[in-house]
């Protein structure tokens, strides 16, 4: 097959996703999971050559991948969390609490800097999405700011940390398959992306100094704050994000039984409308996940690599190839992980080849799989909080100032030749 016929999957699914959304005039009316099933029926028939058994069997690897496992583990215990947080009344004792400590100027600054803060820490944008948005749309509707702009602050904020921090799985990934240390890395990297939090940080600033946002709280309950912090502080402990959750759930029942607004059937009954809440989330992660494996097995991210590293004109042309590499590896696995993991070898062999500083190679993997992880709708991340949010992932895409920032940075760091003492 070749190489564009295998691709041709994901560009089915871009039309039909986006044409439709166009004609219908609403991106809420056309689910993404249906984009994704059309698609993927598509990608089973153009695979030749085996049986209908074994391409079903090739989608069906990748739909139970573990990697697609663990985020739908994570998606269902973080909707029972949710939950079951906002029946106990945690979210809106979160609210209270954010409005009295925050000027409200400062609200939309505030909330951007936490995220970034907590997902340095933690160095996972999933775990810092799953603490801060239920807080952040509460805050929405508190303050008449939307729901998608300001699920799209804790997002951007989220991916600061997923791309800088030393114990994200993107750093350990960019730095071992680059061979040079978190921290030579991360001096490269802080002085890419710097800049661009620095920029958005003002931005939010101007837009809190408008008047969008109002200081009113209510009165805040100490007691229900406890699962958000204890979620954080395990977080940043360095605790599995399951294990998290799922200690987060049990706190939540201690305090709902203890102050009597939850019952057995309702702690249960409100886990389970939680985890309803994630199932559109669940099947497009196992339609991506199958789709994305039909186009690797056809040969389409072989066809990718080879296409861009076909023709290479010096040190500023390699860069952007390996930018590009890894940018289009990311768009077909949904995974900035898997994306550095892929291209890394071939980065190395560009950068050993043109005489590149392996430590502004790893920051360029870095930080363009977090720029395009953090535009995809059908990303673990943008999923995420699109659910918890409850509204459309396209919603929030363009209010993700921080991602489009940091690309561009990325983008100027290789056309200009900066940081220069790596360039």
């Amino acid at each position: 097959m070749s190489g564009w016929m295998a691709l041709s999957p994901m560009l089915v699914f871009l039309v039909i996703y986006l044409v439709s959304s166009l004609l219908a005039g609403d991106f809420y009316k056309i689910p993404i999971a249906s984009a994704f099933l059309l698609a993927s029926a598509y990608a089973l028939l153009i695979t030749k050559g085996e049986t209908a058994e074994e391409r079903i069997a090739v989608f069906s690897a990748g739909a139970g991948d573990k990697n697609v496992l663990l985020m739908i583990w994570i998606f269902v215990l973080a909707g029972a969390f949710a939950s079951t947080a906002e029946t106990i009344g945690a979210i809106e004792a979160s609210v209270n609490f954010t409005l009295a400590i925050l000027p409200g100027k400062l609200v939309f600054a505030g909330i951007f800097l936490a995220a970034c803060f907590i997902s340095m820490a933690i160095g996972t944008s999933v775990g810092t999405i799953v603490a801060l948005v239920p807080v952040a749309a509460g805050i929405a509707q508190e303050t008449g700011a939307g729901i998608p702009f300001m699920t799209a602050i804790v997002a951007g904020g989220a991916f600061f940390g997923d791309n800088l921090s030393f114990i994200s799985d993107t750093t350990i990934a960019s730095t071992r398959t680059q061979g040079c240390s978190m921290s030579d890395k991360f001096k490269v990297n802080v002085k890419i992306t710097a800049p661009a939090a620095l920029a958005v940080t003002a931005i939010y600033v101007v837009m809190g100094l408008g008047g969008g946002a109002v200081t009113e709280s209510g009165p805040i309950e100490w007691v229900k704050l406890i699962p958000y912090l204890l979620v954080i502080l395990m977080a940043i402990s360095g605790v599995n994000v399951i294990s998290v959750l799922a200690i987060g759930i049990a706190v939540n029942a201690v305090i709902g039984f203890a102050e009597g607004s939850l019952t057995w059937s309702g702690w249960l009954g409100s886990i389970g409308s939680g985890i309803g809440s994630m199932g559109e989330l669940i099947i497009v992660t196992m339609l991506a996940g199958g789709m994305l494996e039909l186009i690797r097995h056809n040969g389409g991210l072989d066809f990718i690599i080879s296409l861009l590293t076909r023709r290479i004109n010096g040190k500023r042309g390699a860069e952007l190839s390996i930018a590009a590499l890894v940018s289009l590896a990311n768009l077909c696995t949904a995974n900035n992980t898997i994306a550095i993991i892929t291209t890394g070898r071939i980065a190395k062999d560009i950068t050993e080849k043109f005489g590149l500083d392996p430590r502004k190679t790893a920051s360029i993997l870095d930080t363009f799989s977090c720029f395009v992880q953090g535009l995809i709708p059908y990303g673990a991340q943008l999923l995420m909080a699109s659910g918890l949010a409850g509204v459309s992932a396209i919603s929030i895409i363009q209010y993700l100032y921080y991602p489009f920032t940091m690309g561009l940075c990325a983008l100027l760091a290789i056309l200009l030749r900066l940081p220069k003492k790596y360039s």
